[in-house]
C-alpha cells in the first residue's frame, strides 16, 4: 500500500547565516507534538527526519528543487483528489502546516485542530 511521507527537519540544527546557535523549526516541532501525542495513530504515514542544509536530495527527488521548504506532506498516489494539495511532475504535496495537519485528520484519523 503506497504511505505518504511527512518530511521533518532534525531538530538541533545550525544555521550558516546565523552562526553559533542551535535551532529547531517550530512548524516541524507542531507536527513532531501531533505525532508523538497520538502515537497509535498514522500507521500508513512514513515519516522521515532530515537534516537542515540544502540541498534536501530526498525531498528534490520527489516534489523538485523549488519545494524543498519544510515540513511537507508528500501525497501517496491513493490520495483523493479533494485534498488542497501543490503538485510537482505529478506528485502532489501539502507544504502549509495546518493544511497539513488537516490532511492528517482526513488522511490518517488524527483529530482535528481545535477550532
Amino acid at each position: 500500500m503506497p504511505r505518504d511521507i511527512l518530511f521533518l527537519l532534525k531538530p538541533g540544527f545550525s544555521d550558516p547565516a546565523l552562526p553559533g546557535q542551535e535551532f529547531y523549526c517550530w512548524h516541524c516541532a507542531l507536527m513532531e507534538g501531533v505525532l508523538a501525542s497520538f502515537p497509535h495513530l498514522g500507521a500508513n504515514l512514513e515519516v522521515r527526519r532530515i537534516a537542515f542544509p540544502r540541498p534536501r536530495a530526498e525531498v528534490i527527488a520527489l516534489i523538485g528543487e523549488a519545494n524543498q521548504s519544510l515540513p511537507v506532506l508528500v501525497l501517496a498516489d491513493d490520495a483523493p483528489g479533494d485534498l488542497r494539495a501543490a503538485s510537482h511532475q505529478g506528485r502532489r504535496f501539502v507544504n502549509e502546516p495546518m493544511a497539513i495537519l488537516d490532511v492528517l485528520h482526513r488522511r490518517h484519523s488524527f483529530p482535528p485542530a481545535h477550532p
